[in-house]
């Protein structure tokens, strides 16, 4: 299973600070802490919303710079605008990456899937298009040909290609859940070279107890054949779920890495 760290995110508050300060000491901080704490990828978004399209190319390089500069780690580089992404990726170097995101939508696929090729990286592609989130199964399944469609076109492999079938509050509409993990099984079957990743704590928005709630719902996402999860590394609830839910599907052989995580966990508590 892969962990995408997610708190280097300049929509929450700290760390939209942290950015227009260009605080190089406070982001690599956090993405020490993340490494740490097991993530694989640390994602990185600099879109504070304030400023200019200049502004945020110039915070992706230094963000990009500052970090690669202390922890080789791979760093997937989040943005909705493709000069962004591409100055993010240009900064990478050959380095491990991971774009985030495109989808299916014409003008977006035809900008930021190319970059995937030039720079040979993987790529999210959200189960939307221009219209929004689909409500059903069958629409998200449709955005997610799209995109597979596009990323043949332009050379990309679908072994390079992460779909994330995308999940909507369940305090809103209670079955968004269930979309969500059947969506996960039709990717599945459509496309079993593609990984599939998604981002836990939507599911929840709303609600109390959202980490009880988010730690389910990857137990059955992961059960649906999910493979990675945009998360935050630092909650130890949601990675001992994690850590389970890999045993209970086959995927953690001889029970090593559940046994080596609570085996650290004891030892950090005596």
């Amino acid at each position: 299973m892969i962990i995408i760290g997610e708190k280097i995110n300049a929509t929450l508050t700290g760390i939209k600070s942290i950015v227009l300060k260009q605080d190089s000491a406070g982001l690599l901080d956090m993405a020490k802490i993340q490494a740490a704490s097991g993530a694989d990828f640390i994602d990185v978004n600099v879109g504070t919303g304030v400023g200019s399209r200049e502004d945020e190319i110039g915070a992706i390089k230094w963000a990009v710079k500052t970090i690669q500069g202390e922890i080789e780690i791979p760093l997937s580089i989040d943005s909705a605008d493709p000069c962004v992404l591409d100055a993010g990726l240009r900064m990478r170097d050959g380095r491990p990456s991971l774009i985030n995101s495109t989808k299916a939508e014409e003008k977006n696929l035809a900008q930021i899937v190319p970059l995937a090729y030039r720079y040979q990286t993987p790529i999210i592609g959200l189960a939307m298009d221009e219209t929004g989130v689909p409500r059903t199964v069958e629409d998200r399944l449709r955005a997610c040909e799209n995109i597979a469609s596009a990323c043949e076109e332009y050379g990309v492999p679908i072994e390079n290609v992460y779909f994330d079938p995308l999940v909507l509050p369940v305090s809103t509409d209670i079955n968004q859940g269930l979309v969500t993990l059947y969506t996960i099984a039709e990717i599945k079957k459509r496309f079993p070279a593609a990984k599939i990743v998604m981002g836990l704590s939507n599911v929840s928005y709303g609600l109390p107890g959202r980490t009880c709630l988010n730690a389910a719902f990857l137990h059955m996402a992961i059960y649906a054949g999910l493979d990675a999860a945009i998360m935050d590394p630092l909650n130890q609830i949601m990675i001992n779920a994690l850590k389970a839910a890999e045993v209970l599907v086959g995927k953690d052989k001889h029970c090593r890495r559940y046994t080596r995580a609570f085996r650290s966990i004891r030892g950090r508590h005596g």
